[in-house]
């Protein structure tokens, strides 16, 4: 079985180092790159080839919203985890936007952390709770018109929920006995429907709709 190649980006030595260690040790994990901000991220993980990268938020020259932005418009299929602290939370509309595929706390526990990795790899997301929540209650303030449940049809209720556990759009159309194909045009009426553009904004879309629990 082929290693995950994991991209690290964080400008604190002290916890950019342990990570590595901790990724190093185990036998599934291949850490392929480092860099302690953005503008060194973009000159250097081209060459790396990662298949998940870890990126920080607040970093020095450039920060992890700017350097996700930028690597995402060049590489739509580039899977980025941030990582976040709990004061973060007025960034996570901003890098939802961007398109990263999850959320981590930096003090998860380095279990969460292989779970979060092996989901994106997969073609799936992982967000942390702790920090849905954080985000669901910063974006009130901003709350958009919401779309009836009742208009997503049973059907997309059904792929909306699977999304929603991580499953990747091959997964769904195994559980569910349908077409990838047929999937990937569910998933795009509900995103349509919702008005999000994306996986991760439709994960808290899903939440403050109650269509979800968490």
């Amino acid at each position: 079985m082929d290693k995950i190649r994991v991209f690290l980006v964080d400008d604190h030595n002290l916890f950019l180092n342990g990570l590595k260690l901790l990724l190093s040790s185990m036998p599934e994990f291949l850490v392929v790159g480092e860099a302690s901000n953005g503008k060194e991220f973009l000159n250097t993980y081209k060459t790396a080839k990662p298949d998940v990268v870890l990126m920080d938020i607040s970093m020095p020259e450039m920060d992890g919203i700017q350097a996700s932005r930028l690597a995402l418009e060049n590489d739509h299929d580039l899977k980025i985890v941030t990582l976040s602290m709990y004061g973060d939370q007025e960034y996570y509309s901003k890098m939802l936007e961007c398109g990263v595929r999850g959320f981590l706390l930096k003090d998860s526990d380095i279990h969460e952390v292989k779970t979060a990795i092996h989901a994106v790899a997969e073609g799936g997301n992982y967000f942390s709770h702790q920090l849905l929540r954080n985000l669901i209650l910063a974006k009130k303030e901003h709350e958009s018109v919401l779309v009836d449940e009742e208009q997503l049809s049973d059907r997309e209720m059904e792929v909306l929920i699977e999304i929603c556990q991580g499953l990747s759009n091959n997964e769904i159309a195994d559980k569910l006995f349908i077409s990838k194909r047929t999937v990937e045009k569910h998933r795009a009426n509900i995103l349509l429907k919702s008005g999000c553009k994306n996986t991760a904004s439709l994960v808290v879309y899903a939440i403050k709709n109650h269509l979800i629990e968490i």
